[in-house]
């Protein structure tokens, strides 16, 4: 393996299944978010001086671990956060080295900072776990602090390199569940080619002991989960527009 000298920030790592990406995953938590999401869960992936800085060929030894374990599973390495593309140089020193040992690379990304993921990034990324908060730009706004537009931007790009992508919809009671904005995300996802799949994540409060630990009020707290029928309900107008939504 060539050495990398590339470094990054990081929060941690780990392994998880069926939820980043397909098979069992080794999943890197890098540090740093532009956005400040109402009903975010790790809170503590916040701010890059709060992670630890560490090499690519630290990462890859690491994952060297795993590896026989993550592809007998039909795995491999999702680069999570925080937000990636925060820290695009080793993101893609991360992504490059991966492939290079050929395993299955995945990015779990907002698309905020899409711009800053050159293409040759991208041909490093097998498949794009893309969070698409909400389709109606003003209640991105509030519940992100960000823009709807660059996320837009960033999907038909996605599709119009052939990226594969999964979208990933976080859905909140009060917040996401608005059916004109579900029905407009429906239609514009079942206008990207490379869109596999959409998952419809319901929103829970599994972050909150973090927001108590680092003293932040967490903004969600008297929210309810969604039950049942609304989750089904929210993946029926996915289905409806022909999109395999789980």
């Amino acid at each position: 393996m060539r050495t990398v000298r590339a470094t990054g920030r990081i929060h941690s790592w780990d392994l998880s299944t069926g939820v980043d990406g397909p098979g069992t995953r080794f999943v890197l938590f890098v540090s740093g978010c532009p956005l400040r999401c109402l009903y975010c869960a790790n809170p503590d992936t916040w701010h890059m001086r709060d992670g630890r800085e560490v090499s690519v060929d630290e990462v890859m030894a690491e994952i060297e671990r795993y590896r026989g374990f993550v592809t007998a599973a039909g795995g491999g390495v999702t680069l999570t956060g925080g937000e990636p593309l925060l820290q695009p140089g080793f993101t893609a020193a991360v992504l490059r080295a991966c492939k290079e040992a050929g395993l299955h690379t995945a990015l779990d990304t907002s698309g905020f900072l899409g711009v800053r993921a050159t293409d040759e990034l991208l041909a490093d990324t097998d498949l794009v776990l893309l969070d698409i908060k909400s389709f109606d730009a003003a209640t991105y706004r509030r519940l992100t602090g960000g823009t709807l537009g660059p996320t837009r931007e960033f999907a038909t790009r996605l599709d119009r390199l052939g990226v594969r992508m999964w979208i990933r919809h976080v859905l909140v009671p009060g917040w996401t569940d608005d059916p004109e904005a579900v029905e407009g995300l429906a239609r514009f996802v079942a206008g990207l080619g490379s869109v596999d799949r959409v998952d419809v994540l319901p929103f829970h409060k599994l972050g909150a002991a973090k927001y108590d630990a680092l003293g932040l009020p967490f903004p969600l707290r008297d929210t309810p989960t969604p039950g049942p029928e609304l989750v089904r309900r929210v993946r029926e107008q996915f289905r409806a527009h022909g999109v395999k939504a789980y």
